[in-house]
């Protein structure tokens, strides 16, 4: 138990540099990536919802994937560009609280996901002529109920359970967005019983994430390597590389945020992964999908031919 029993209303967050000229450089990054952010997962969103022909379980999936990226980066990104540019790096209690909430339900949501996305990949490449039988609507609209429900569960827990703690200073945040580590840390009254529930909880939904995210690919490579030609192994795996890029960065910033004790002493490391994780990695989904898939390229094509053909009529949607 900490001698300071001083309860404390706001945080101060780590401030990303000291340096004028250098903070200006890191807003106007900043702003750049989080609108190329918005613009791109809105694109996708818009093009799956218009395109008929995108009307598939694998681009319902990724719509769901681009929302959930778009959502995630704006969590944590306006404050970050509020405090850049006024140079106050201070939070509520309560609005760090919700920005944790937000941060986990929406980084919890992403993990099931691409669960998901991995158990669409199985059965088309693995179950091709039951394909539509199986990746059925009603199947995919249960699947998108339970990520939203899954990432909802956990950070709700964790959040009510905050309410038992008092939180007294010294009141600083080794990083620029709030996270339930970090406001643990803060906590003047023992937090065994949250950190118990965080271990039990986060392990049981991170492995139940992490098998059903990899086993499907197990069962995917052994299926490709039965294929006798090479044509047929590069089309079977090209139609997963896009999802498992995605998977393996988001994984591996989850591993070495959270799963390595000594990065957390590295804080200028750990403010560049999280910076990854929080703002790149959101743009970088919605880029990797589009180059490697032929028809989100050619509806994007299709939509850009038809807005110079009717600027008119593009204009008045």
């Amino acid at each position: 138990m900490k001698k300071n029993q001083t309860s404390i209303t706001s945080v101060l967050l780590m401030s990303l540099s000291d340096d004028q000229k250098t903070i200006h450089v890191l807003f106007i990054f900043f702003l750049l990536i989080y609108l190329m952010t918005v613009f791109s997962n809105l694109l996708i969103i818009r093009l799956v919802v218009t395109c008929a022909h995108l009307h598939t379980p694998m681009y319902f999936f990724l719509g769901n994937l681009a929302f959930l990226d778009m959502s995630y980066s704006s969590v944590t990104a306006p404050s970050m560009l509020s405090h850049l540019i006024t140079q106050h790096w201070s939070m509520s209690l309560s609005e760090c609280k919700a920005q944790m909430f937000f941060v986990m339900f929406f980084g919890t949501s992403e993990a099931f996901l691409l669960s998901s996305m991995s158990y669409d990949r199985y059965v088309a490449i693995c179950r091709p002529l039951h394909y539509s039988q199986v990746m059925s609507w009603r199947r995919c609209n249960h699947l998108v109920s339970l990520v939203w429900s899954s990432g909802f569960f956990a950070p709700i827990i964790y959040t009510l359970l905050l309410g038992r703690l008092t939180f007294c200073g010294p009141n600083v945040i080794q990083n620029f967005f709030c996270d339930l580590p970090h406001v643990l840390y803060l906590s003047c009254t023992d937090p065994t019983i949250n950190v118990l529930i965080l271990i039990i909880v986060g392990s049981v939904l991170s492995a139940i994430a992490f098998v059903a995210t990899f086993y499907p690919y197990v069962m995917i490579f052994r299926a490709v390597l039965r294929i006798r030609t090479s044509d047929g192994k590069s089309k079977a795996f090209s139609t997963c590389t896009s999802h498992l890029t995605v998977v393996l960065i988001y994984y591996a910033s989850i591993t070495f945020i959270y799963l390595i004790p000594e990065a957390n002493n590295l804080q200028i490391l750990n403010q560049l992964v999280s910076i990854i994780y929080t703002l790149i990695t959101p743009l970088l989904n919605p880029l990797i999908y589009s180059l490697r898939s032929k028809d989100l390229k050619a509806a994007l094509q299709r939509a850009l031919h038809i807005q110079r053909l009717h600027p008119d009529t593009a204009t008045r949607r």
